[in-house]
């Protein structure tokens, strides 16, 4: 079953054309005539493109095709890519209790209040949200930090309070990454 959708709105001989190419473009084609019907259609779809003659102004996730004529399979190749930016755009962003991790941005956001974060704060808080249980400083520092020594660091718990310290003045929460007698946890 076909994963990407490609919608193809108020474009009645492109989506003619697509369908007849469907089986081998690997998408399902779509097609969508009025607002209401293509608001109805992605509440379904995550994966989606719509084409569309000029830009709707009250929808992501487009591909306007404005110059025309196009080969067909330059076209395909400009599909590909704008799906693949969406995906990559959709797999950079991390939900975490109230919060938005966005990898990309290095940023974390709840309630329009954003918060830049470093490569290593990013990386320590996705690794903690994914563990279910408290991650020890040793674990931390070989899996977050690479850094495989038994000689004392205190370089993780350093990033982590500051990293604390940076989210409660920002975001007002003290309890967002918890000390437990074992490690950090992420509550």
């Amino acid at each position: 079953m076909n994963n990407q959708n490609i919608i193809v709105y108020r474009f009645n001989l492109l989506y003619q054309i697509l369908k007849e190419l469907e089986d081998d473009i690997n998408f399902k084609i779509i097609e969508v005539s009025d607002e209401k019907a293509l608001t109805s259609q992605i509440k379904n779809l995550t994966n989606y493109l719509i084409i569309t003659k000029k830009q709707i102004l009250k929808f992501n996730n487009q591909f306007v095709l404005s110059q025309l004529p196009i080969k067909v399979f330059k076209m395909i190749e400009k599909l590909n890519i704008e799906l693949l930016k969406h995906q990559f755009v959709e797999q950079s962003q991390f939900i975490i209790n109230d919060y938005i991790i966005d990898i990309n941005a290095r940023e974390m956001s709840s309630k329009n209040v954003h918060l830049k974060l470093t490569e290593k704060e990013v990386n320590t808080i996705i690794y903690l949200s994914k563990a279910n249980k408290p991650i020890s400083i040793n674990e931390l520092q070989t899996n977050v930090w690479d850094y495989y020594s038994d000689i004392e660091t205190h370089t993780v718990e350093t990033h982590i309070y500051r990293l604390r310290k940076k989210i409660s003045k920002n975001f007002l929460d003290d309890n967002f990454i918890i000390s437990k007698n074992n490690g950090y946890q992420i509550k």
